[in-house]
């Protein structure tokens, strides 16, 4: 697929907003750019924080039954959730997803943005969501998910970009291919031979686990040790380069 395709957005899921949201932002040096009352339907709550120019959200639930909470207890609270690509054609792209047997989920049209999102338990390990925002070919255009405004929330004076997304697998070569074939990227192997997948703007990696699941962030960071001690004074569990919060592996690099 020679189409456009970046990754748009990572969403984790927290038991609570609180204190996950104020832990990211004091760590990472993030702004919150927006909370959507359009999950409310979903029993969600939520906020976003760009990372350059990829948004990190967060959801948590407010009610019982969502399938948010679900995914929480199913994980024992590992956070990652979803996967969302901007794209030129959201329902070409679910079209294929369909006729490799991964089913549709949900269509969002909150003109002019339109999503598609898949079948977690097809896609494996998270949801996959592909979406279109008219007039947004530039990364730095409009994205309603993420506000009005949420150009002017990006921060660098701590982290600079989100560099890479890990995933598990029992069958680490398995999954990249499942989502390679979704997603239309050819698998390729990193330096440590691990396979990935390269988007123009992040890279998903595949590392061996119990099971499939969204399981790490890697982060370009202007001073690991000072993010790795914030997040240590906060109490969360910390080493080397990574620390761990919202069931998910931060990892920093330089």
């Amino acid at each position: 697929m020679g189409d456009y395709l970046r990754l748009r957005q990572i969403c984790l899921v927290a038991p609570q907003l609180k204190p996950v949201i104020s832990d990211i932002a004091d760590i990472m040096g993030l702004s919150v750019c927006y909370r959507d009352g359009n999950v409310a339907k979903y029993g969600l709550e939520n906020a976003l924080l760009p990372v350059d120019t990829i948004l990190l959200e967060v959801v948590a639930p407010f009610q019982p039954g969502t399938a948010a909470g679900r995914f929480l207890e199913k994980t024992s609270g590992r956070g990652g959730y979803m996967a969302i690509f901007c794209c030129d054609d959201p329902d070409a792209r679910g079209a294929r997803a369909n006729a490799l047997g991964v089913r549709t989920a949900n269509v969002i049209t909150h003109a002019p943005y339109h999503g598609v999102q898949l079948h977690p338990r097809d896609c494996r390990a998270a949801f996959i969501e592909f979406n279109h925002t008219d007039g947004s070919d530039d990364i730095l255009g409009p994205y309603p998910p993420a506000g009005p405004d949420w150009q002017k929330s990006i921060r660098k004076d701590v982290t600079q970009a989100l560099l890479g997304v890990e995933m598990q697998s029992p069958d680490p070569l398995a999954l990249a291919e499942h989502w390679g074939k979704i997603i239309g990227i050819a698998v390729s192997r990193n330096a440590s031979g691990e396979p990935e997948l390269q988007l123009p703007n992040c890279n998903f990696r595949f590392v061996e686990g119990a099971s499939d699941l969204m399981t790490g962030l890697t982060f370009r960071v202007n001073d690991i040790a000072k993010v790795r001690d914030t997040a240590e004074a906060k109490g969360l569990p910390a080493a080397g380069d990574a620390f761990l919060l919202c069931g998910v592996t931060f990892r920093l690099a330089a």
